[in-house]
């Protein structure tokens, strides 16, 4: 199977290509393609990539192929990973909205190239943010179980991490997901998680004391007040601030340590291109695995009686042509309230670009019966997420 990789001269792009290859996730009959634009310094860039790959790895690379339009790219999976970035400076923030508008072009630009001239069975994989913006305009081009973000997949990753750290395990020890809008509105699924040689009461109790009496309604608050404190300590000492990252509960690390590596200046780049390698690894090995991703729902679960549609993160079914079925039972109260209140946030930043809900049922009617799967979000607007009490710095 063939991978094209949108942004290859990128930061995470690059990464995603380097850690294929040294994975040896591709054999050598296969087909990297290297996508870059044809102005600007992408071009250069993108050929300097593709040499310095084969002078790396020769021996065991797969052919190695650059493009420079989007008619040019074939793959059976294709990984977006082109547009810009939130700045990776302290204090310097890009609003969604701004970011969403900023690369709905290029989304859309790969997106109507590969509905009109690709294979019509491409798997593509959403990296790039706003990740929702993403799936929701290849979703509707290329019908929505084609197309997965995997921004829930790294958050689910860096959640299990974090729990067994505080627990004293390997990752591979601890089950779990964590769904809804990657960022900050994330929501740690902690009903769904499950550690290796614990029965339901140990389960529970260890669970219990990592929470240490929180619940999701004050998550919100929490990541606000975390932030400033981790700006005014990293304004003397950087060390400092990952330090007290790490006297924090997991759910509120997961949020805060990602967010302090890119604002460090060191960005995000390896972490990204593990995640998505691993989803990588699993299309093009034919296996059907449970994983975490944004997705377009069309009803095919509830929170408290609610049907979600729209773009948003939940455990799925990953195979080879794409996700086929969404595993999420009744969440907890406040999951589900954080799950709902992330899916009206998520519709908030498309309608801003015209794909909210009202664009997404316009769309679904104009479009043949064939492709009406692909068609836009559908997600009310009037949530928030509950805010209560936060935060003490730095308390174990």
């Amino acid at each position: 199977m063939d991978v094209a990789v949108l942004g290859a001269a990128g930061d995470v792009g690059r990464q995603v290509c380097t850690q294929l290859i040294e994975r040896r996730v591709l054999p050598t009959s296969s087909r990297l393609q290297l996508v870059g634009r044809a102005e600007g310094p992408s071009a250069r860039a993108t050929h300097g990539l593709r040499a310095d790959l084969i002078d790396a790895y020769d021996e065991h690379a797969p052919l190695l192929d650059v493009a420079l339009h989007p008619d040019e790219v074939v793959a059976d999976v294709v990984v977006l990973a082109a547009g810009r970035t939130t700045p990776a400076r302290p204090g310097v923030t890009m609003p969604r909205t701004q970011l969403a508008a900023d690369n709905l072009p290029v989304f859309e630009a790969y997106a109507r190239a590969l509905a009109e001239h690709g294979s019509g069975h491409e798997v593509v994989i959403v990296v790039s943010n706003p990740v929702e913006l993403g799936v929701a305009v290849m979703a509707r081009a290329l019908g929505r179980h084609r197309v997965i973000g995997m921004g829930a997949w790294l958050d689910t990753l860096r959640f299990r991490r974090e729990l067994a750290v505080s627990l004293g395990l390997r990752r591979h020890r601890i089950g779990g997901f964590v769904g809804g809008q990657h960022g900050e509105d994330l929501v740690p699924l902690w009903s769904t998680v499950r550690i290796s040689g614990l029965d339901v009461d140990e389960r529970r109790a260890a669970l219990a004391g990592l929470r240490r009496g929180r619940t999701l309604d004050t998550f919100t608050d929490e990541i606000a007040r975390a932030q400033e404190l981790l700006t005014q300590v990293a304004a003397d000492d950087p060390g400092a601030a990952f330090d007290l990252i790490g006297s924090w509960p997991p759910d509120l690390r997961v949020v805060a340590r990602p967010w302090m590596t890119h604002t460090s200046g060191a960005k995000t780049a390896n972490g990204t291109a593990n995640a998505t390698v691993g989803l990588l690894d699993t299309l093009l090995d034919g296996r059907d695995t449970v994983v975490a991703g944004q997705v377009a729902l069309h009803g095919e679960t509830t929170v408290a009686g609610d049907p979600l549609d729209g773009v948003l993160g939940v455990p799925v079914v990953l195979g080879p042509e794409g996700w086929t079925r969404v595993l999420l039972d009744e969440p907890a109260p406040d999951e589900g309230r954080r799950l709902l209140a992330s899916r009206d946030r998520i519709d908030a930043t498309l309608a801003h670009v015209g794909l909210g809900r009202a664009a997404g049922a316009q769309a679904a009617r104009a479009v043949p019966p064939h492709a009406a799967a692909a068609t836009g979000s559908a997600i009310p607007t009037d949530s928030a997420v509950p805010t209560g009490s936060a935060i003490a710095g730095g308390a174990s």
